[in-house]
């Protein structure tokens, strides 16, 4: 195997590299967290917990009522061959798309909820244990 050239080799002491390092500060690990900080205690509303869920769900109850409203005009209207077989073959495919979001959104409630009392228990027992060192 033949060395790299020294053009493609990164100096240590560059400020590109020096960027790449990550910071080990509490106030770092904070921000750059993806899930929700243990420290903030400010409460969130109903609304802001289960927003997400219910916009997945109202979303696919409509493709869904979309794809049996194209699925009924398939079958009730006459119109040329073509235009059926299309129809035909589009609505069932939003049928099932609704229903596939509808059911994800319907999963995702109780996870939801799993989390919050996962998150209420957690925050009990950081109270009774720093209650309990800082005596």
């Amino acid at each position: 195997m033949e060395p790299l050239p020294k053009a493609l080799e990164v100096d240590e002491r560059s400020p590109e590299s020096k960027d790449l390092l990550p910071s080990q500060t509490a106030s770092s690990l904070c921000i750059s967290s993806r899930s929700e900080s243990v420290w903030t205690t400010t409460p969130r509303s109903n609304w802001e917990i289960y927003r997400k869920p219910i916009i997945i769900i109202s979303v696919g109850g409509a493709i869904l009522l979309f794809g049996v409203v194209i699925t009924c005009l398939a079958y009730v209207l006459d119109l040329g061959e073509k235009s059926r077989n299309i129809l035909k073959m589009v609505g069932p495919a939003f049928l099932s798309l609704g229903l596939m979001m509808m059911v994800c959104g319907l999963v995702w409630v109780p996870i939801i909820k799993k989390k919050q009392k996962q998150r209420q228990k957690s925050v009990f027992f950081q109270n009774l244990k720093s209650f309990f060192l800082n005596r």
